[in-house]
């Protein structure tokens, strides 16, 4: 649906240069909703202006539903455009019109009827529940309220691929949740593919089927969404997980664990999909010679499968703890050894095999 290949694009000024693209390479299936996350300045929005040909690439090419887009002029262009939605972060809507207006707007363009123009209106507007709002004016409206409307014009013309810039980064809790949930039935009922870039990962793990991971310019990082929650490579990647994850140990666990002369080491697991159904941890706990304590804990749902995470201290000999490390290997869960730094008082991984000895 969409694919953009080797994009490279540099914002030159009369003292400065901005490598916003740097060698991007991303492909958009039909039908899924695709991420873009990455802190500011990372490339995210020049990339999906790319999209609409509202930027164009120095290097590399753009297509869009099979066409080129450097091909592409005037009527051709026009139209690919038509099949483009775009919901902005801050609305962009006309605050002294109504919101029927609002979402006509890119019908009078159009030249449509006012039948037509009618029917979609009150068609879209109906799906983003807001049939009651028609006749109010914009300034009238929650921000919420606001983004539906955007969501509803995006929708008049009846696109094939709804571009989401930041669209719920202006929201509070709550109403992100609502809005996402939106977008998920524009993409489950109406089979458009979204393409959405955010800096809040929780819009991915709640929406996205697959990610792209930017920094400098650059795609890091890319895959499902479970795969890049449950497998992490890029340190950027593992600090956007850990906003949504917490896999952190408190710093008053550092004083605790110190102070026991006891052999241990400290596992991070992860069970995903039908791996979260399995008695892992209760087995554990039933072997001989080993104590489990459990220091942490969390569960998340994404793409209609659940992910949990554990921190496990397992207490007990060598032999003991290699023991139930082979056997948490062979049950299907994610291990990763954890190492205390005592002088900076962090925890970082290190292989599976080459661990703290205690």
């Amino acid at each position: 649906m969409i694919r953009i290949e080797h994009a490279t694009k540099t914002f030159r000024g009369k003292k400065t240069e901005v490598h916003a693209l740097r060698d991007v390479s991303i492909h958009v299936r039909k039908g899924e909703i695709y991420g873009i996350v990455g802190f500011s300045g990372a490339g995210k929005s020049t990339l999906i202006r790319l999209v609409n040909r509202l930027e164009t690439p120095d290097e590399g090419t753009v297509e869009v539903s099979g066409q080129r887009l450097d091909s592409l002029k005037g009527k051709t262009l026009s139209a690919l455009r038509r099949k483009i939605g775009m919901v902005f972060q801050q609305f962009n809507l006309l605050e002294g019109k109504t919101v029927y207006h609002n979402v006509a707007i890119p019908l009078i363009l159009e030249h449509r009827s006012p039948a037509e123009i009618e029917k979609r209106v009150t068609e879209v507007l109906e799906f983003v529940e807001l049939s009651d709002k028609r006749n109010a004016y914009v300034s009238q409206l929650s921000g919420g309220q606001k983004q539906r409307v955007g969501i509803a014009r995006a929708l008049a013309t009846s696109p094939e691929i709804l571009l989401c810039d930041e669209a719920t980064s202006a929201l509070d809790p709550q109403t992100t949740e609502s809005i996402l949930k939106l977008l998920k039935r524009v993409n489950q009922e109406m089979g458009i593919t979204i393409l959405l870039i955010t800096h809040q990962m929780q819009v991915i793990q709640m929406i996205c089927d697959r990610v792209a991971v930017m920094e400098q310019g650059r795609v890091v990082e890319e895959g499902t969404v479970l795969e890049v929650f449950g497998q992490p490579k890029e340190d950027v990647t593992k600090r956007f997980v850990r906003t949504v994850i917490n896999d952190q140990v408190p710093e008053t666990f550092y004083d605790t664990i110190r102070a026991e002369n006891r052999h241990y080491r400290l596992e991070q697991l992860k069970f995903i999909g039908d791996s979260v159904n399995e008695p892992v941890i209760a087995n554990l706990c039933r072997r001989a010679g080993l104590e489990v304590n459990i220091i942490g804990a969390n569960i998340s749902q994404m793409q209609g499968s659940m992910m949990s995470v554990f921190i496990l201290q397992l207490i007990g000999d060598t032999d003991t703890i290699g023991e139930a490390e082979r056997y948490i290997d062979a049950s299907g869960a994610l291990r990763q050894r954890l190492f205390i730094d005592w002088d900076s008082r962090t925890i970082t991984e290190i292989p599976a095999g080459k661990g703290n000895e205690g």
